[in-house]
């Protein structure tokens, strides 16, 4: 693997949803001692069921959000405890592309403040050489210079998210952040943007944490994945590793649910019963036994180690711990 530029140590991110009497305060845990690791140049995706809390995790790496305990490092760096004003310098070497590209586009700017907004704080170049870039960055993404004296509302959902990633790559950033980027676009032309990010990382070198549910999607531009549930993360492997040979039950589950073009073609398609659990009040032991179809006496008792069964193939399941085995 590559030398890594982000590194999550085991963190937690819990947030106050009751103020109870005698100390008797809910807590919802979000991100419950995750840990993980981005290569420079490499894209790792975070998937999931929708709940698992993968955005929350992006902002945590973004420092959006600060954690509760655990780290985060960003270039050798612990960007944990940070100050916003320390994070300041910091924040152009972090960018975000955002889901819903109709809310995270100014409607009252055109196209060319709304690019060149972050060079306003990173940068001290002129008015008109902010403008000169913007038309650049237009370029680079697909568009036309021109484009940049309209205003959002003129564009349609890929275009706008065309202009986002135009925004995100204004200050040449090292890390960007894609949550769900494409899942509010049509299928033509989630292929388009996917392509371009793709483009972009070749041209710039850049690396990227993806965020999706759609496990389509993230095979057509991770290098590896991790697959979290209910705020952990259950399997890290290779992007091959992890479509040819999937060990936790829930990862076989959601690969199992992938559409088959091949409308003759069958499927075995494992149907997971029950609802998530509530993050507010967590199943003991393994997260997943309550829908597990492969559930122990011990998944209900023991939480499993996050255990590497094979060289960057991690797992967290008992059915792939010695120890249990031998206990069994």
């Amino acid at each position: 693997m590559k030398a890594p530029l982000v590194e999550v140590k085991d963190v937690r991110k819990s947030f106050l949803v009751r103020k109870g009497w005698f100390g008797g305060d809910k807590y919802l845990r979000a991100v419950d001692g995750i840990s993980f690791d981005i290569g420079k140049g490499e894209t790792f995706s975070l998937v999931g069921e929708s709940g698992c809390d993968k955005s929350t995790t992006g902002r945590l790496v973004t420092r959006l959000l600060a954690p509760n305990e655990g780290e985060v490092w960003f270039g050798g760096q612990n960007i944990s405890r940070l100050s916003d004003h320390q994070m300041r310098p910091l924040r152009k070497e972090i960018q975000m592309v955002f889901q819903d590209p109709y809310a995270s586009l100014n409607p009252r700017m055109k196209v060319k403040e709304i690019v060149a907004e972050p060079l306003l704080i990173h940068s001290k170049l002129s008015s008109h050489e902010r403008d000169k870039l913007a038309a650049e960055l237009l370029e680079e993404v697909g568009l036309n210079s021109y484009h940049a004296e309209r205003y959002a509302h003129e564009f349609s959902g890929g275009q706008r998210q065309r202009i986002g990633i135009a925004r995100a790559l204004s200050v040449r950033p090292s890390l960007i952040v894609a949550d769900e980027p494409v899942s509010a676009l049509d299928v033509s032309i989630q292929s388009q943007v996917l392509n371009l990010l793709q483009d972009l990382q070749e041209r710039y070198g850049l690396t990227y944490l993806f965020i999706s549910h759609d496990l389509s999607v993230v095979e057509h531009i991770s290098d590896r994945i991790g697959v979290m549930y209910l705020g952990t993360l259950v399997e890290t492997a290779g992007k091959d590793e992890l479509y040819e040979r999937p060990l936790h039950p829930y990862t076989q589950a959601l690969l199992s649910s992938v559409p088959v073009p091949d409308p003759k073609l069958k499927k075995e398609r494992i149907i997971l019963k029950g609802d998530i659990p509530s993050p507010v009040d967590p199943p003991s032991g393994c997260r997943f036994h309550t829908r597990c179809p492969a559930c122990m006496d011990i998944c209900k008792q023991l939480k499993p180690e996050f255990l590497e069964v094979e060289p960057g193939h991690q797992v967290a399941c008992h059915l792939f711990d010695e120890n249990v085995r031998r206990m069994g």
